[in-house]
């Protein structure tokens, strides 16, 4: 990425958020098209994925060790519970002890246990916690660490997947992810169609 191209990636960062309008905290992908430079323009459409992605919706779910993570504030999961075989917990503890098809509301109290069919970690490969835009970009590129998807089922997955939809939809006593997930999917699909560039590092 040459000089030109940096200075216009970073200038387009950081004057776009005091014009623009977000839908609950997330820019649209039209938004970014005055930056002229389509690799620039790639890279700033995957910093915008990013505000989902550093979310704790996903990172919770996202963890680079073998226990999930809960809560706004990201605390280790309670009761302790581990990854297991196929990242549904262990035998006995099997995610789908407590989470089942849909949210459900404590009887007691403000707040629910979340749900959804299937309900697991994403594969430790996919490990998210502590890695920077760049690596993130770099680590869903690669079908080695994003479940050997090709960029066209990656967009499906971030588009379609009721798992990734839950984000937006995550029960009494969470904050949704930014956005929607109809607009993450077309900030996928615009960075795709720009080249799939990733962030400086």
């Amino acid at each position: 990425m040459n000089t030109l191209t940096k200075l216009t990636m970073a200038a387009a960062l950081f004057a776009a958020p005091a014009y623009a309008e977000t839908v609950n905290g997330l820019r649209t992908a039209d938004e970014f098209d005055s930056i002229t430079d389509e690799a620039a323009r790639s890279a700033a459409l995957f910093e915008e994925m990013f505000v989902v992605i550093e979310s704790p919706r996903c990172l919770n779910c996202h963890p680079v060790g073998d226990v999930p993570l809960q809560g706004d504030d990201m605390q280790l999961h309670q009761p302790p519970v581990v990854r297991g075989v196929g990242d549904f917990g262990a035998p006995g503890m099997r995610c789908s002890t407590c989470h089942g098809a849909e949210n459900v509301a404590f009887t007691t109290g403000k707040g629910s246990i979340p749900g959804h069919s299937p309900w697991q970690l994403a594969p430790i490969e996919m490990g998210w916690v502590g890695l920077s835009a760049a690596e993130i970009c770099d680590q869903i590129k690669d079908p080695e660490r994003n479940g050997n998807r090709t960029l066209a089922e990656l967009h499906e997955h971030n588009a379609t997947d009721g798992l990734v939809g839950w984000g937006w939809e995550p029960g009494e006593g969470r904050t949704p992810a930014p956005g929607t997930q109809d607009i993450f999917g077309q900030l996928t699909q615009a960075w795709i169609d720009t080249g799939a560039a990733c962030p400086a590092g």
